[in-house]
Protein backbone atom coordinates (compact mmCIF):
# COMPACT_ATOMS: atom_id res chain seq x y z
CA UNK A 1 0.00 0.00 0.00
CA UNK A 2 2.64 2.65 0.91
CA UNK A 3 4.27 2.45 -3.09
CA UNK A 4 1.15 3.66 -4.91
CA UNK A 5 0.85 6.35 -2.56
CA UNK A 6 4.59 7.31 -2.63
CA UNK A 7 4.08 6.84 -6.49
CA UNK A 8 1.06 9.00 -6.28
CA UNK A 9 3.36 11.93 -4.24
CA UNK A 10 6.11 12.00 -6.47
CA UNK A 11 3.64 12.44 -9.93
CA UNK A 12 1.60 14.92 -8.04
CA UNK A 13 5.19 16.87 -7.02
CA UNK A 14 6.83 16.32 -10.88
CA UNK A 15 3.13 17.66 -12.28
CA UNK A 16 3.07 20.66 -9.95
CA UNK A 17 6.50 21.78 -11.00
CA UNK A 18 5.80 20.92 -14.66
CA UNK A 19 2.28 23.33 -14.35
CA UNK A 20 4.97 26.09 -13.14
CA UNK A 21 6.92 26.14 -15.85
CA UNK A 22 4.17 25.66 -18.42
CA UNK A 23 2.60 28.75 -16.83
CA UNK A 24 6.22 30.74 -17.23
CA UNK A 25 6.10 29.99 -20.79
CA UNK A 26 2.47 30.87 -21.43
CA UNK A 27 3.04 34.24 -20.23
CA UNK A 28 5.34 35.09 -21.95
CA UNK A 29 3.82 34.28 -25.25
CA UNK A 30 0.44 36.30 -24.01
CA UNK A 31 2.77 39.17 -22.42
CA UNK A 32 4.19 38.73 -26.60
CA UNK A 33 1.24 38.90 -28.23
CA UNK A 34 -0.15 41.46 -25.87
CA UNK A 35 2.38 43.94 -26.81
CA UNK A 36 1.91 43.51 -30.72
CA UNK A 37 -1.74 43.90 -30.16
CA UNK A 38 -0.85 47.57 -28.15
CA UNK A 39 1.33 47.85 -31.00
CA UNK A 40 -1.35 47.42 -33.74
CA UNK A 41 -4.01 49.58 -32.12
CA UNK A 42 -2.00 52.46 -30.93
CA UNK A 43 -0.26 52.10 -34.57
CA UNK A 44 -4.15 53.63 -35.32
CA UNK A 45 -4.32 55.89 -32.83
CA UNK A 46 -6.17 54.17 -30.38
CA UNK A 47 -5.99 52.86 -26.86
CA UNK A 48 -6.56 48.87 -25.52
CA UNK A 49 -8.83 48.43 -23.04
CA UNK A 50 -9.78 45.46 -20.91
CA UNK A 51 -12.84 43.25 -21.81
CA UNK A 52 -14.83 42.42 -18.57
CA UNK A 53 -12.63 41.12 -15.75
CA UNK A 54 -12.24 37.60 -17.44
CA UNK A 55 -8.96 36.34 -18.68
CA UNK A 56 -9.16 33.93 -21.49
CA UNK A 57 -5.47 33.53 -21.52
CA UNK A 58 -5.78 35.10 -25.73
CA UNK A 59 -5.07 38.88 -25.73
CA UNK A 60 -7.42 38.84 -28.47
CA UNK A 61 -10.08 38.23 -26.44
CA UNK A 62 -9.57 39.83 -23.27
CA UNK A 63 -8.46 43.64 -24.65
CA UNK A 64 -10.73 45.41 -27.40
CA UNK A 65 -8.82 48.35 -29.24
CA UNK A 66 -10.30 51.90 -28.62
CA UNK A 67 -10.61 54.35 -31.45
CA UNK A 68 -11.03 57.72 -31.12
CA UNK A 69 -14.75 57.70 -32.89
CA UNK A 70 -15.40 55.25 -30.36
CA UNK A 71 -15.47 52.43 -32.78
CA UNK A 72 -14.95 48.76 -32.76
CA UNK A 73 -12.52 45.76 -32.01
CA UNK A 74 -9.07 45.59 -33.58
CA UNK A 75 -9.87 42.24 -35.06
Amino acid sequence: MRIPISVTAILGAALAVSACATTAENAQTYNEELTQLSADCEARDGIIVPIGNNMTGDPRADYACRLPSGAGRLD
